[in-house]
């Protein structure tokens, strides 16, 4: 199957700029598999959708204010993004402009933050750095960093908080898990009233998600390594659903690739900490999850290849292109679709 197969139309004008007010007041595209029934409502209309007893499985994972700013000994300015940390001090980086930067170079952030540059890593273009800091890094950071927005989004954003979910919590990710950015803490407090049952799983969201397929055939195309977690309690609801026949809804595709990470071939899950490369692409048949619910996604982009995987290439498309029809808001802050 190739790249291109997976292009659509998409006028610049519905590329969301701005989050909406409140979160939940998004529009939201639901597709029925079974009746191949599409409805539009908005994503407070989710509740109409779940019933007691579904599991809903959301990423807990927390956005670092992770793009920073350096400066070189002769007054030149350098962007470092943060990608993936490997220890303490050391981090998996992009650099822009790299050429400024060879090995060794130390770059001054502020009085307390520096950055020594280390080796290119040849798979991506990223570099490994290490910093060099006196205190708590992360506290330094959330001074110090901005929320790196997507290069789509233009505008700036005037609540960094609206670039997090509400139920963000373990920091470490480089982009947002976007899906969950419709959910409120109301919103979450009337599904669990109705018997919804909602669960946390962890995905460390890296840059390789959203970097463009460069390959004429998808098979050739390799995943950035992410690191993921899913906590025994949480193994132990997902698996108790799947033997009751009980639904498992995934909020976002980060949530999908963590499940299809960990499960069997009967859609079991593990208690796990590990890295996880997976990339999904029809005709791959899901087996941990029941429905999905996620933004609109980038033209040949891996990630309208996950959900492709729902129904088939062709309904993704169809659908797709009923949203454009429809103006729905795309991307990051845009509005959201339902698989059931």
């Amino acid at each position: 199957m190739k790249t291109s197969d997976f292009d659509y139309f998409l006028p610049e004008n519905l590329i969301a700029q701005t989050p909406v007010y409140p979160r939940d007041s998004s529009r939201l595209l639901v597709y029925e598999k079974n009746s191949k029934k599409i409805s539009h409502k908005h994503f407070y209309d989710i509740i109409d959708y779940l019933k007691e007893g579904d599991v809903l499985v959301r990423n807990n994972t927390k956005v670092l204010p992770a793009r920073m700013f350096a400066y070189t000994s002769f007054g030149g300015k350098v962007e470092i993004l943060l990608l993936k940390r490997f220890n303490l001090t050391e981090w998996e980086v992009l650099v822009k402009p790299g050429k400024k930067c060879k090995k060794g170079v130390v770059l001054t952030i502020a009085e307390n933050l520096k950055v020594e540059i280390g080796e290119t890593i040849e798979e991506t273009g990223s570099r490994r750095v290490k910093f060099i800091y006196e205190g708590v890094f992360e506290d330094i950071i959330s001074k110090l960093g901005e929320m790196p927005l997507p290069p789509y989004i233009t505008e700036k954003l005037k609540d960094q908080n609206r670039y997090q979910t509400v139920y963000a919590k373990v920091d470490g990710s480089a982009a947002a898990p976007t899906a969950g950015l419709h959910f409120t803490e109301e919103l979450f407090n009337k599904l669990k009233e109705k018997g919804v049952i909602v669960v946390d799983v962890l995905l460390h969201v890296g840059l390789g998600t959203f970097r463009p397929v460069k390959t004429e055939d998808i098979i050739n195309h390799h995943m950035h390594s992410e690191y993921y977690e899913i906590s025994k309690e949480s193994a132990e609801i997902i698996n108790l659903a799947k033997k009751e026949g009980r639904r498992v809804i995934a909020i976002g595709t980060t949530s999908v690739r963590t499940l299809e990470s960990a499960c069997d071939e009967n859609g079991f899950v593990k208690e796990i900490k590990d890295n996880t490369e997976i990339f999904l692409y029809p005709p791959y048949k899901f087996k941990c999850i029941d429905g999905l619910i996620t933004n609109f996604h980038l033209p040949k982009s891996t990630l309208i290849m996950l959900v492709s995987c729902f129904s088939s290439r062709e309904e993704t498309l169809n659908l797709y292109k009923t949203a454009v029809e429809e103006k729905y808001r795309f991307f990051s802050f845009g509005d959201a679709c339902m698989f059931l």
